[in-house]
């Protein structure tokens, strides 16, 4: 499993808004991620929690692309944009990003098919509507279609499939049951035959599963849904607390090791 190390660099982000608006500070959080054990560094300038203010193409510019730009310089670690702008998304893979994390899944913003295409990078496909709608005939039925949607506008713009990871969108279109059912059904998505990603870190279901904890009491729940996505194989967990989930993932690998008694420490 590889860890993307969440930075965001919006004000109101819900877990860490306002801590890493400076560029240096940003900077250092992100090298402190890569020494943690990071595998991805996802850079995001606008937040998209439920009750979070739309910014313009040009402020999420002017938050993200002069930190792409100088990251990518400093550090080998892979770089991912997060945003649905296909303007973003293409000022960052030509600062250095390589990842474009799109929690419209392609479907936001009618460019963004042709700029994943022209860019060669790594696409993260999250399944979301637009609309917000929670009804599903069958939940995961209905988001493995809407996600093959997504890998179709892509593919269609020529995006190659090599290049396309699956996000279920944990909290987006999604009521609290059903996020904790897509957690519970989540090897159902490896049928797809893509790379899976999960992104539940600190969110409202993990809250909601510990009686309505508050964000800042919700990491050791994300390190208990990061053990069990490393149990059920998932591919990519997306996280903001790096160190912490790289040794739960550590642990889980070591346990599921064939162990030999001559090779263990007295």
């Amino acid at each position: 499993m590889k860890i993307m190390g969440i930075l965001n660099v919006s004000p109101d982000s819900f877990s860490d808004g306002g801590h890493y608006t400076a560029l240096d500070d940003a900077i250092l959080r992100a090298k402190q991620m890569v020494a943690d054990g990071a595998d991805i560094i996802d850079i995001g300038g606008q937040s998209t929690h439920p009750n979070a203010t739309p910014v313009s193409v040009a402020e999420e510019l002017q938050r993200t692309i002069s930190l792409v730009k100088r990251l990518a310089a400093e550090i080998d670690t892979p770089i991912s944009i997060d945003s649905y702008k296909a303007e973003v998304a293409r000022r960052a893979v030509l600062a250095g990003a390589t990842i474009i994390n799109d929690i419209g899944g392609a479907k936001f913003d009618p460019v963004m098919p042709k700029v994943m295409a022209e860019s060669g990078v790594k696409v993260v496909l999250m399944h979301n509507r637009k609309s917000g709608s929670t009804e599903y005939k069958d939940l995961v039925t209905d988001i493995k279609t809407e996600l093959l949607e997504s890998v179709e506008l892509v593919t269609s713009a020529g995006v190659n499939l090599e290049k396309i990871i699956l996000d279920p969108g944990i909290g987006f279109s999604k009521t609290y049951a059903q996020s904790v059912e897509i957690l519970q059904r989540i090897t159902e998505f490896k049928s797809l035959d893509f790379p899976i990603l999960l992104g539940v870190s600190k969110k409202g279901t993990i809250g909601h599963m510990l009686g309505g904890a508050d964000v800042s009491r919700r990491a050791d729940g994300t390190l208990a849904v990061t053990c069990y996505a490393a149990q059920k194989e998932i591919d990519y967990i997306r996280v903001h607390d790096v160190l912490a989930n790289q040794h739960a993932i550590r642990i889980i690998k070591k346990l599921n090791e064939v162990l030999h008694v001559e090779n263990l420490p007295e």
